[in-house]
């Protein structure tokens, strides 16, 4: 596995798939920040050329605010409960739900009072892992 190294402002440290490399235990895997500036969820990510997935954690009661970005993103529900909103229609998901959030709309949601949220994700990589937190102009 390759490691990509950022600077400071750069993007996130994300373990990208290598030349013959299939398999990948996100168990060895560095847990990162997968939403700066919008969220404190926490994940492990792997990226290939089009796409990244990223097995994440969301603490009970904790927030993921508003944001959007480019590329659109599936989100399945492993543990838990996400109260979540997507293009302003609220729903409660829970193990085995499957979210689809499509590019560029707002979405956010809040973990259940009770227990951590984790979910399993999958983005394109058309645009990266960021968003950008709804009412600002970057993220």
């Amino acid at each position: 596995m390759t490691n990509q190294t950022p600077k400071p402002s750069d993007k996130p440290l994300v373990t990208k798939a290598g030349e013959n490399e299939y398999v990948f235990d996100l168990t060895s895997i560095a847990s990162l920040d997968v939403g700066r500036g919008y969220t404190s969820a926490t994940g492990k990510v792997v990226q290939g050329e089009r796409m990244m997935c990223g097995l994440v954690r969301l603490k009970a009661g904790e927030v993921t605010e508003s944001h959007s970005h480019p590329n659109e993103q599936w989100t399945y529900i492993i543990e838990g409960v996400m109260h979540a909103e997507v293009d302003g229609r609220t729903f409660v998901a829970g193990p085995g739900t499957v979210i689809y959030q499509p590019s560029n709309v707002v979405h956010g949601g809040r973990a259940g009072p009770d227990a951590d949220v984790v979910f399993f994700t999958v983005k394109d990589t058309s645009h990266g892992l960021y968003g950008t937190r709804a009412g600002k102009t970057s993220g």
